[in-house]
């Protein structure tokens, strides 16, 4: 009997219990939109139990204890807590994180909370890229980060982009390191950004963890994949639109052009040119020729999903985009196909896998130089037609060597770039011992470049250098191979729940090689594009007569890194690595570089926690030392691989020769970087505020002097040593700050703006005192670029002029260049007051590099509609204006109206002249302000709620309209104010930039 009570009682006990577990379910949406959000991670406060909402945001999770708490979780949402009573149904809203403290970061070989980091780390969202809608990723970069600067080399299709990170700090490769999903990229152009996640770019010594190739910074690229459980997601993008010039330079029409041509040649003492001037009329605009409205195509799709083991994401694209000058015939076509795929199984063990397949075919014209496409255009006589009374191209005669009809130019351009390009990864980790993770990665890229260039037999005018007697074609095939072996321990353990501890210790081996090959053939078959193949050619010459040329450069690396923090408070980090490099001889081969960082979580104090101004406010500072070895191959050791030409037995032989001389102590070139700053948020982290202040010093740059020719470094195939030789400094300040405002159920808004200030300055170059000149001016002119000790990096040297020579007393009393000067040419400044000027006048008269940079972003959303529009903006840089061709019959711009034309009417403009005379040379009359403001992005979209949308499958419809580049306000002459070859000694230089495109979009956002 008494077994029989206890063991009812055990039962309805049980049953009790049983009785106080509930089923839960429910939907979790996002508080603003109504959106449902699938893969939110819901489980019960202290256990491990839980589950993940479905597409829909619908979950259901069973077995809740009453009285227990139910935490809901998602990234860039605040976490929301409800304890369980007697509703068993939860209708849950998350509200978006506007500080998103705890969004991760990924920071090389792991990830981090964005309120850890310690060091400068921006971040550019998936939302960003997408309100965009760049045709190149660095269009994204551009104005939305400090620090960070975009200039274009050309705005053709497909052209490349220079990154520069807190400022030019070598004279040589100054790119920073690019990963996508982990594989090292050079060229953006074949990355389609539909496919970005997210963008992370390490600006100080944080990058110290990738070594080497990091000393330019880091720009870490993470592509979109699954999430677990999450159903088949559907989403396809699309854009159509066209695009235009953003301004043509205003030129003299024929009949101004012949009056001031006539003029020249009278000064001269020449006969008149023009003698029916009046007859004239408008002639030809050679611009408005060459300029035309090109369009632009683009289709994503992108499959993405996930179990309970497992995540997939597959995207492929295709974007194609005709040229302003040129249309089809600069024509750039990129075609994506991208998969990647994530497993767990067994227990411990997690797989990461992707693969990308890119083709890119550019085809593309003479651009950015003396003779291409718009510095013909520019020049050319506007009295000329298109073509003749028997329908041919115009013979551009009289207008020097250089300059030929542009029409006819590109009439015969046929120059096609292919490249086929697979890029992979897989990793492989496995968790042991609670704490311990081992993980092995390996990347790979092969790439393919084939380039077909045919060049017609053509008659452009008499002397012209671009003329062809001989039909010619070129084919050249290049492959590049690298890969990248990562293997890694990390320790991961909070102690106590205040001390978090993670250690990381790895190796790294990277390796990457490039073979190149090329035939040039002649006479090609009835002068025609269909026959230029090197088979059908005649004459055919090996490019490489000695062999293919080759690189092969490899880096064996270890390195080691310490994170902790004290209750989230108290920060620190530290990482050594030690990089060894085949580009260094066996003394100097490995390098160590250290670097550490400390943060302050001063709003985790007890008299700031509960602050209802300040919600979070964090300093940090980071010190770190970074190596670079970016200059060619082997050069510490004397090479076989220049071309020598020998006489034996009475007859020429073409065979090798030493090649470029040795420098057997070259060594690592090192960048000691500084950085101290602060993170703050204000008023319910509706406003953000980040500040730095940065200094970086490069020592023992790797530079290639100037040496005499005596030592046989100006025959084909050698070249001058590489030497360490040089200091440059970088330091400057960066702010941001960004307010959100969530203002009702309907409108919401946000406001962001950044500053990012430049002093740069070469402390010295050699022990000698010694400069490095480059880039090109004019004619037959001395380099207008050097790198000099106490001067930015690339600083224009030239004259300052002082006006104009009103009349011959002026000549008189005045120091002169030479004995042709007369009145109404410049004046230029005696600097050293020696009464002569000549060389040693020369000065600076400007610096390529901006003081500062900065970029505006607004964006709207009211009801279904949403709106953004991005600026940017560049103070204190100055332009060389060299896309003018000084001879006697070419056309000039507009200002040429305001010349002087005798005493007293004009003291800044010169006179004009068919003879001899010194205003050509390099002064401060051809540098203008290269200062600029550009409305990069402006665009208007409109949502179809759900109420509309709720008897279809379709989860977001989405419209917009968008224009790029629609604005620039700048008092530069010239095409773009953006544009600039690049290179830190002669950038900043305009040959006659091809311009960035303004471009007008129609779109389409679809999910389902």
């Amino acid at each position: 009997m008494r077994l029989t009570l206890c063991t009812f009682l055990a039962i309805l006990f049980c049953s009790t219990i049983q009785a106080q577990n509930f089923e839960i379910s429910g939907n979790v949406q996002d508080k603003d939109s109504g959106f449902p959000i699938p893969g939110v991670n819901i489980f019960i406060k202290n256990s491990s139990q839980g589950v993940v909402s479905d597409f829909d945001g619908n979950f259901k999770i069973n077995n809740v204890p009453n009285g227990s708490t139910l935490v809901f979780s998602y990234v860039g949402y605040l976490t929301f807590e409800v304890v369980i009573g007697n509703n068993n149904v939860l209708n849950i809203k998350l509200e978006q994180d506007i500080a998103k403290l705890d969004e991760i970061v990924v920071i090389g070989y792991g990830t981090q909370k964005k309120k850890e980091i310690t060091g400068s780390v921006a971040v550019v969202s998936s939302e960003t890229i997408e309100a965009l809608k760049p045709s190149r990723i660095e269009q994204a970069l551009q104005g939305q980060m400090a620090g960070v600067n975009i200039t274009s080399q050309s705005g053709s299709p497909g052209s490349a982009s220079t990154i520069s990170i807190r400022g030019v700090s070598t004279n040589g490769d100054s790119r920073p390191l690019i990963l996508v999903d982990g594989n090292v990229v050079e060229d953006l152009s074949v990355i389609n950004p539909n496919d970005i996640e997210t963008i992370n770019v390490l600006k100080d010594a944080t990058a110290g963890i990738y070594g080497v190739r990091a000393a330019n910074g880091v720009i870490l690229i993470t592509t979109k994949s699954g999430r677990k459980n999450m159903p088949l997601t559907v989403e396809y993008d699309a854009f159509a639109g066209f695009q235009q010039t953003t301004r043509k330079i205003p030129s003299l029409n024929a009949t101004e052009y012949a009056l001031l041509v006539n003029e020249a040649f009278a000064a001269n003492g020449q006969a008149l040119v023009f003698t029916n001037v009046l007859d004239l009329g408008q002639g030809t605009d050679w611009q408005d020729k060459v300029f035309e409205d090109a369009p632009i195509f683009n289709n994503a799709i992108t499959i993405k999903g996930g179990s309970e083991n497992s995540t997939y994401a597959y995207g492929s694209s295709f974007l194609t985009q005709d040229g302003i000058v040129g249309g089809k015939k600069a024509n750039f076509t990129r075609f994506t196909n991208r998969g990647n795929y994530s497993l767990n199984f067994l227990e411990n063990f997690k797989l990461d896998a992707g693969l990308t397949f890119m083709h890119t075919n550019r085809k593309t014209l003479s651009e950015t130089g003396l003779g291409s496409v718009l510095f013909n255009a520019l020049n050319m006589a506007p009295t000329f037609q298109v073509r003749d009374n028997n329908g041919d191209y115009t013979i551009a005669e009289g207008l020097g060597n250089e300059v030929i009809n542009p029409l006819a130019q590109i009439e015969n351009t046929y120059n096609r770039g292919q490249v086929d390009k697979i890029s992979g990864n897989a990793s492989l980790s496995y968790n042991f011992f609670s704490h311990f993770t081992a993980q092995a990665n390996y990347q790979f890229n092969y790439a393919k470049v084939n380039s077909h260039v045919f060049s017609p037999v053509a008659f452009y005018g008499s002397g012209k250098v671009f003329n062809k007697d001989r039909s010619e074609v070129v084919e050249t095939k290049s492959f590049f191979r690298d890969y990248t072996f990562d293997a890694f321990i990390k320790y991961e353990n909070k102690i106590n729940d205040i001390h978090n501890v993670n250690i990381l210790l790895g190796t790294s081996v990277f390796k990457t090689t490039g073979e190149f090959s090329g035939f040039v053939g002649f006479d090609v078959p009835d002068n025609n594009i269909a026959n230029a193949t090197i088979e059908q050619a005649s004459g055919v010459q090996n490019i490489y007569p000695n062999g293919n040329a080759t690189f092969d450069s490899r880096l064996l690396s270890y390195f080691a890194r310490m994170q902790y923090d004290y209750k989230g408070k108290y920060l620190v980090s530290g990482v050594v690595r030690r990089d060894g490099s085949t580009k260094f001889g066996p003394n100097n081969k490995f390098g160590y570089f250290p670097s550490g960082s400390i943060g302050w979580v001063a709003s985790e104090e007890d008299f700031l926690k509960d602050n209802n101004v300040l919600n979070f406010l964090k300093f940090r500072a980071s010190y770190g030392i970074l190596g670079n070895d970016r200059i060619p191959d082997f050069r510490f050791v004397s090479l076989l691989n220049g071309e020598g030409t020998y006489v034996i037995d009475d007859q020429l032989v073409f065979g090798t020769a030493i090649g470029a001389v040795s420098n057997p102590e070259i060594r690592w070139e090192k960048q000691k970087t500084f950085d101290v700053g602060l993170d703050a948020n204000f008023f319910k982290n509706q406003i953000d505020i980040t500040f730095d202040y940065y200094k970086k010093r490069t020592e023992d740059l790797l530079v290639v002097p100037q040496v005499s020719g005596l030592l046989g470094t100006t025959a084909p195939g050698s070249g001058a040593p590489v030497v360490n030789a040089g200091i440059v400094e970088n330091q400057g300040f960066e702010f941001s700050i960004g307010y959100t405002k969530v203002v009702n159920d309907d409108l919401k808004f946000n406001l962001r703006y950044n500053v990012s200030t430049l002093d740069n300055n070469v402390v010295s170059v050699s022990a000698d005192g010694d400069f490095l000149s480059g880039g090109s001016f004019g004619v037959g002119q001395d380099p207008p670029s050097r790198m000099e000790e106490g001067f930015p990096i690339g600083y224009f040297r030239g004259f300052v002029t002082n006006g104009i020579f009103q009349n011959q007393d002026e000549i008189d009393d005045y120091p002169t260049i030479n004995n042709n000067v007369q009145p109404g040419d410049l004046r230029f400044v005696d600097i050293n007051e020696d009464g002569v000027i000549d060389d040693d006048d020369k000065t600076n008269i400007g610096n390529p590099l901006p003081d500062a940079t900065m970029g505006i972003n607004l964006s709207i959303d009211y009801k279904n509609f949403d709106f953004a529009a991005y600026a940017f903006a560049s103070i204190g840089n100055e332009i060389v204006r060299n896309y003018e061709r000084n001879q006697a019959l070419t056309n000039r711009s507009v200002y040429y109206l305001d010349r002087w034309t005798g005493e007293g009417t004009s003291n800044s403009f010169p006179r004009v002249t068919s003879g001899a005379n010194s205003n050509s040379l390099f002064s401060d009359f051809f540098v203008e302000d290269g200062s600029f403001i550009r409305l990069q992005n402006v665009q208007l979209g409109y949502s179809f709620s759900d109420k509309v949308l709720e008897n279809s499958k379709i989860s977001k419809l989405r419209f917009y309209i968008s224009a790029s580049n629609l604005v620039t306000l700048t008092k530069y002459r010239g095409y773009d104010p953006t544009a600039s070859t690049g290179e830190p000694i002669g950038g900043g230089i305009d040959y006659g930039f091809y311009p960035n495109p303004k471009t007008f979009l129609l779109g389409m956002n679809l999910k389902f």
